[in-house]
């Protein structure tokens, strides 16, 4: 293990804390975060991603952690942490190393964030928020949960540029295995190349997209070296076959979305939240009362967001053994089959608080006063009319359509109240769809109606304010590395840094747990 033998990393002399002494400030953001975070918890953590007795000593990775922690609180790079904590004493009281300690060079925190990976930050940001709880900072009353997008760090390209950027990646592949068919594919580049100077888009776009499934197919016909999975450029090979595979099928299928943005980043997708963006979404629950994020999540930007609410909830309730009470959410939670999920009884047992909407498409009696068989093959009218057909959408697997007849509507004394748009020229009469979660949305409308929802609903905007300081105050509105593994690691560790901060301001009495949403930050 990393022991403190790696003391000498940490020990201060009498003259160095002399000068911090005299010059620190008696009061800054830094001094409450190092007095009342547990930083030394994080150390067994940390220590599980390193080999011990392996190699020279390394770097303790507390101190790479608060380098980190650093970058995110103030929103800077590699190179300007290390160049401010080597000059500046706040910086280097907060590490509690002795002044004319060497810090490491740059380069070993980009190894230490590949060490850890996104696991490694969600592991640390957990323990941060089990800091919180055996302070009592965390209860389980209520969770806000909402999101907000991320904007990739790619620049999107045309569509004849997207099929340039694989050819180059899969010829880049193709040169380290097989450098004689590397060098005729590209020989068949130039041709196409000259060939279709004078071309329009759609024939330059028809023979690079043949050129790429011709550079597939070869791909395709090789066969794994004797060193099997283990060999690294069979792995690379392999992982640009299934880049390129997905590609082309997007190209052959137009329609079906889910598409690959960019090579660079095969993983951004196109979402929409108010306008469309290219990206991913980040999926924040905080406690309602100490406005502290309990977990976060990064989907792609056409990722389930709803959905997403019931994995949040997971992992909170594995992680900490915990039993939320109450979860608010926007409009996006009102979704049967996330409000079945989480509200089940035998299961997560979250009483959801969303925003109901009204899926009827006409005028007429609501669909709650016909009464589904119990075999779901028909409705009855309360005029005690049985339906005569039913009908299913694709796209709407949980919604089933029963139709009545004409003649059934026609000289039905309820029919201006139930179907009020039937005129003597109208084909069919009343028609009613039924969806499987109907007792989960209606129960969700008659929360809508009582005094405890407005109360929770309220206090929803406290998640929209956090989402603004992670987006905006913490630069977490663009993505800093490609790759979903990745960017959540970023959004992990800038919640941390929000969340030390707020640790800090609620232990020192700063703010109250309490305070009221106007004043609260």
């Amino acid at each position: 293990m990393i022991t403190h033998d790696d003391d000498w990393w940490f020990r201060v002399s009498g003259s160095d804390q002399d000068i911090y002494e005299r010059l620190l400030p008696a009061e800054a953001p830094l001094l409450d975060a190092l007095e009342f975070i547990s930083w030394e918890s994080f150390v067994p953590e940390l220590e599980s991603y390193y080999c011990p007795h392996l190699g020279k000593p390394a770097i303790p990775p507390l101190i790479l952690l608060k380098l980190e922690f650093l970058r995110y609180f103030f929103r800077l790079s590699d190179r300007e942490v290390i160049a401010r904590a080597q000059t500046d004493l706040l910086f280097r009281w907060f590490l509690q190393v002795p002044i004319c300690r060497r810090l490491p060079d740059p380069s070993s925190l980009t190894k230490f964030r590949g060490r850890l990976g996104a696991e490694g930050f969600q592991k640390v940001f957990d323990r941060l928020v089990c800091i919180a709880r055996d302070q009592n900072l965390v209860r389980d009353r209520l969770r806000l949960k909402d999101a907000s997008h991320v904007l990739a760090n790619i620049a999107i390209p045309t569509t004849l540029g997207l099929l340039a950027q694989l050819r180059k990646k899969m010829l880049d592949v193709i040169e380290k295995i097989d450098p004689e068919a590397a060098g005729g594919f590209q020989i068949e580049v130039e041709r196409i190349r000259l060939d279709t100077e004078h071309a329009g888009d759609d024939i330059k776009l028809q023979e690079r997209l043949a050129f790429v499934v011709d550079i597939l197919g070869w791909i395709q016909e090789q066969q794994p070296p004797s060193a099997g999975q283990s060999d690294l450029l069979w792995q690379k090979l392999q992982a640009v076959r299934q880049l390129s595979e997905k590609i082309v099928n997007d190209f052959l299928n137009p329609g079906q979305g889910d598409r690959t943005l960019s090579v660079v980043d095969p993983e951004a997708r196109r979402g929409k939240h108010g306008e469309f963006f290219d990206g991913y979404l980040v999926d924040v629950m905080i406690d309602a009362e100490s406005q502290l994020i309990t977990e976060v999540e990064v989907l792609p930007a056409n990722g389930e967001e709803a959905k997403d609410t019931i994995h949040l909830v997971q992992m909170e309730h594995q992680t900490h053994g915990n039993q939320i009470e109450k979860l608010s959410i926007d409009g996006i939670g009102f979704h049967g089959e996330t409000l079945r999920a989480l509200e089940d009884p035998a299961g997560l047992a979250v009483d959801v608080i969303t925003p109901p909407r009204d899926f009827s498409s006409s005028g007429g009696l609501p669909a709650t006063e016909f009464k589904l068989s119990d075999d779901g093959s028909c409705v009855t009218c309360p005029a005690g009319k049985n339906s005569r057909h039913r009908s299913h959408k694709k796209d709407k697997p949980n919604t089933t359509t029963y139709a009545f007849t004409r003649d059934q509507c026609a000289g039905c004394p309820l029919v201006l109240q139930c179907n009020p748009n039937m005129t003597a020229t109208s084909r069919s009469g009343r028609r009613v769809t039924k969806n499987k979660f109907e007792a989960e949305y209606e129960r969700a409308r008659q929360k809508a109606k009582t005094p405890q929802y407005e109360e929770v609903r309220r206090k929803h905007p406290a998640i929209e304010r956090k989402l603004n300081e992670i987006v905006r105050h913490h630069g977490g509105r663009r993505a800093k590395y490609w790759g979903q593994a990745k960017v959540l690691a970023q959004q992990t560790m800038t919640c941390f840094a929000i969340n030390v901060k707020r640790i800090s301001r609620l232990l020192n009495g700063q703010v109250c747990a309490l305070e009221s949403p106007a004043t609260a930050r």
